[in-house]
């Protein structure tokens, strides 16, 4: 057995098994060979043997894709083909999404450019990750070894929480049939991966596209709604549609819409059953998952078979099958696809969405989830007059408070597909065909651009430089017929999920922690007790102390200007909420009311909120609470930014300093002490505007739901009425509650936004305050000494903290 397999097991915590793979001979290059029938014999032990299948499988992955790094196959190569010609380089973009010349770009014979000049740095990145996290695992080992004194169960602590995983969000929106499937496929370089063309797309579902790191297999997992959620919709469908015909109405979308999703399911069986009899198991035996409440598994060995397996979990029949059973998309809540050997996907999760949530609830709060947690939108629209396309803009504005103040969105790209749909492209050689496509790709970004300066709303969230829009050809990627591989702007989007994959600063902050914790471990061996521990720990206490209070002041300058902000948006709400609400229940519209006093029936029903499967979404909650979040947005925005480096409360926690670098000189003898002391303030830092971005989200949604709450006895009565005057009487209850209401419900909402921010504000920096405490306190006043010799460890570790720094 080799040093390699020796640090692995103890890496795995499996150091127990070192003895045996020593007796059976196994080294690095067996070990990558062992199978689960050897293994099996190797571990008869159930827990540690499955335990060491998940790391090797991992490690298995990891070395595929270094080798396989930043390779997909080429235009019209299929998986398993030869790969032929050069590898091209990803040409920049400027802010405006226009291309820069490359010089070390060359012309291709149709190949995708995928190769960045920043491979280098990313396989460095691995090794010396790969190779500090190994060591750790070692010392960590050796530190379970010995007695649990309070030094030693505080340096455990830190090296287990060392490991932090990236995981980037893009949420892709757009209408039916705008090319978002194809998109997706052409990004990832997986031609077949996700079901397009064939059918009638459903939206739905939410699809996830991530990394499988699990195994080398493509991977779907179907997650169902419960049956419970299922028998309500059923309920509430069949009800609808037995009104409408007994009323003789005409059928509205949502008629439409029941009968779509109950024809899917049953056929045309439905329209004999009762509710009860339509949930009998005989219906869901293809999917047993379903009525067990469990997610369903599909394994496939290529893109193309997975495809095929989750057609009917995503879409609908084609036109010869619409009336066929067991189409059971009605009853997803979502798809996650895995695929394996991915390196677009290594940290980045795409997901194909539906364009403002869903009426069935547990899908609709996976959606503001998601849409909360999205890094990055792509609102996808057709080349053709993208401008008019109402549905890709009703999104953008719908969404922007939760992508921006209620969310973590820092990039929003509008993304015009099928550039080379054009007429008679065909009368032209390839060249003029180009000339063509990149003439009319320019005109578009100037038209939608110019839109999206029109968009105020959006504009309160997101500065110009988050907006980029691009111009794609996902056919033309594949297949070369008239443009070349960079021109149809699949590898800008390529480039962007690399930057987003990019974990540099993640392995900076493990590397730099790494060696803070070395560096204690060993200053701690070599401690002196001459009362210069005092005086240096006195001094990092007294920086502290002043620290916090600077933030304090800071923190109670921000209050005080957010409860002016709201205390005026109060009075504004009180004021104008009564004319927003009459004008939102009295809608203008061509066709009058017609329709709408069917949604606003479902809006009362559903809290205050319509979600139509096309038009405006009604969301009277939103409305009533938009006096208060104008009021606040600028100062949200400004005091929690999602994009620039300053960091929350004004940047506050980013000056945030010890002054360790100014304490070396004064103090070298604890040198080793300090420099951990840095790395404990960096990773601090860094982590809590993390946990504050994610934090911030439920401070700012709260005014809405403050409002929502105090909304819903209202609508509970509202929603009771039938028969003739309905409308007027809805209209007329939910008036008077809001006039009865106005006086203390904006300001509660006022005053729960500011008990939350309180209480953010509070936790900040008692965790600053407290974690550096302790960290000060065991590395000079405690009287324990570590007996761990990790001198060796410790240069090992410095020479590729600096390796990594000059790289960086």
């Amino acid at each position: 057995m080799d040093e390699f397999v020796c640090d692995k097991l103890n890496e795995w915590h499996l150091s127990e098994l070192i003895d045996t793979f020593r007796d059976e001979g196994i080294d690095s290059e067996s070990l990558y060979e062992l199978k689960d029938e050897h293994i099996d014999k190797l571990i008869p032990k159930m827990g540690p043997n499955l335990r060491f299948k998940k790391r090797l499988n991992l490690l298995k992955m990891e070395q595929n894709t270094n080798q396989r790094m930043h390779h997909v196959p080429p235009q019209g190569q299929q998986e398993g083909e030869e790969a032929t010609g050069m590898t091209e380089v990803l040409p920049t973009t400027s802010d405006t999404g226009k291309r820069k010349p490359d010089p070390l770009c060359k012309s291709s014979k149709g190949q995708p450019a995928v190769k960045r000049k920043r491979e280098t740095n990313s396989v460095k990145e691995t090794r010396i990750l790969h190779s500090v996290k190994n060591t750790m695992g070692n010392v960590l080992a050796k530190l379970n070894n010995q007695d649990d004194t309070n030094l030693n169960m505080f340096l455990k602590t830190k090296i287990k929480n060392l490991e932090i995983e990236k995981k980037e969000l893009v949420g892709v929106f757009g209408r039916t049939g705008a090319g978002k499937t194809s998109l997706i496929n052409a990004v990832i370089g997986e031609k077949n991966l996700l079901p397009s063309g064939r059918g009638k797309a459903c939206t739905s579902a939410m699809i996830k596209v991530e990394a499988n790191k699990r195994n080398e297999k493509y991977e779907a997992e179907i997650e169902f709604i419960s049956p419970e959620e299922w028998e309500d919709e059923l309920g509430s469908m069949l009800h609808t549609i037995e009104r409408e015909s007994h009323n003789n109405d005409e059928c509205d979308i949502h008629d439409n819409d029941a009968r779509d999703k109950l024809t899917a399911v049953y056929g045309e069986e439905w329209t004999e059953k009762s509710c009860e009899q339509l949930m009998e198991p005989k219906y869901f035996r293809e999917i047993p998952e379903f009525l067990s409440s469990t997610q369903k598994s599909l394994p496939s060995k290529s893109a193309k078979d997975l495809s095929e397996s989750i057609m009917k979990y995503t879409r609908n029949g084609t036109k010869d099958k619409q009336k066929e059973k067991g189409w059971y998309w009605p009853i997803v809540k979502s798809v996650t696809v895995r695929v394996p050997k991915n390196n677009f996907l290594q940290h980045v999760t795409l997901v194909d969405l539906p364009g403002n949530g869903d009426r069935n609830k547990s899908r609709d709060t996976m959606w503001k989830e998601i849409v909360g947690n999205c890094s990055a939108v792509w609102v996808v629209a057709d080349m053709n007059r993208p401008e008019a396309e109402t549905e890709s803009w009703e999104i953008l504005r719908e969404i922007s408070s939760q992508l921006g103040n209620g969310g973590e969105c820092r990039h929003i790209h509008f993304i015009c597909t099928k550039s080379d749909a054009m007429d008679d492209l065909h009368e032209y050689n390839k060249a003029d065909a180009q000339a063509l496509i990149l003439k009319a790709n320019q005109e578009t970004k100037e038209i939608v651009n110019e839109e999206l300066n029109k968009e105020t709303k959006l504009k309160k969230h997101f500065s110009d430089e988050c907006l980029q829009v691009f111009t794609v050809s996902s056919k033309d990627f594949f297949r070369g017929a008239y443009l070349s591989p960079e021109n149809t702007e699949i590898p800008m989007l390529q480039e962007f999920l690399q930057n987003l994959n990019d974990c540099q600063s993640e392995t900076l902050n493990y590397v730099s922690g790494a060696h803070g914790i070395l560096s204690l471990i060993h200053g701690a061996n070599s401690r002196g007790d001459d009362g210069r521990n005092e005086d240096v720990c006195v001094t990092l206490e007294n920086n502290l102390n002043f620290q916090i209070e600077s933030m304090k002041d800071e923190m109670n300058n921000i209050k005080a200007n957010f409860e002016k902000c709201l205390q005026e948006g109060v009075e504004r709400s009180k004021s104008s909420c009564e004319q927003i609400l009459t004008s939102a229940l009295n809608p203008k519209r061509k066709s009058g009311y017609q329709g709408f006093h069917k949604q606003l029936k479902k809006a009362v029903e559903n809290g205050g909120i319509c979600k139509p499967k096309k038009g405006k979404e009604i969301n009277l909650n939103m409305k009533l609470t938009s006096s208060l979040t104008d009021s606040i947005d600028e100062k949200f925005r400004n005091t929690f930014p999602n994009e620039g480096k300053s960091g929350p409360f004004n940047g506050v926690i980013s000056k945030f300093t010890l002054d360790t670098e100014g304490l070396k000189q004064k103090y070298e003898e604890f040198e080793l002490q300090l420099v951990f002391l840095k790395s404990e303030e960096d990773r601090l830092k860094t982590d809590m505007r993390k946990s504050i971005r994610k934090q911030k989200k439920t401070v700012y949604r709260s005014l809405t739901q403050t409002v929502e709450e105090a909304m819903q006895d209202c609508y509970k009565k509202a929603a009771v009425f039938t028969g003739v005057g309905t409308l007027q009487n809805m209209r007329d209850t939910i008036e008077k509650h809001v006039h009865v209401s106005k006086n203390t419900m904006f300001e509660d909402a006022k005053n729960n936004m500011m008990k939350l921010l309180k209480d953010l504000m509070e936790n900040v920096l008692g965790r600053l305050e407290k974690t550096m405490k302790e960290s000060i306190e065991l590395s000079f006043r405690t009287d324990e000494h570590s007996l761990l010799d990790v001198s060796s460890e410790l240069k090992e570790v410095q020479e590729l903290y600096d390796e990594l720094r000059k790289s960086s």
